[in-house]
């Protein structure tokens, strides 16, 4: 899937999150085991949001900056700083950067991830 770029041109730059979401289920759908789409990339800020199937996951990385993982739905493994929290729908964490971390979902899942800095992750 071709991420979406999306700027802010405006003072205000709203999203329809369920239709975003429903988009990337579909890609999953497709027999992917894990699709991102970037929603905003704007100076400082990176706005993508994570799908992932049963089994789906991110293997081990860190980001340069630090980021907030928030899951919509489903639930996410975080392996972070040698501890593994289970974050259920509505959890939100947030990572320093440069913690390696890795995700999981074994039922599948889906999250908002924030990056703070114009940093790429790595």
């Amino acid at each position: 899937m071709t991420p979406v770029h999306r700027t802010l041109q405006d003072d205000v730059l709203a999203f329809d999150l369920a239709a975003e979401m429903q988009i990337v289920r579909a890609e999953l759908a497709g027999g992917h085991a894990r699709i991102a789409r970037t929603l905003v990339k704007e100076g400082p800020l990176r706005l993508t949001l994570i799908g992932l199937s049963p089994g789906g996951g991110l293997h081990e990385h860190h980001a340069q900056a630090p980021i907030t993982i928030h899951v919509l739905e489903g639930e996410i493994e975080l392996d972070a700083g040698g501890k593994v929290s289970v974050l259920p729908t509505g959890r939100l964490a947030a990572l320093d950067g440069g913690v390696p971390h890795a995700v999981r979902s074994h039922g599948g899942g889906m999250f908002l991830l924030t990056l703070a800095a114009g940093s790429a992750p790595t």
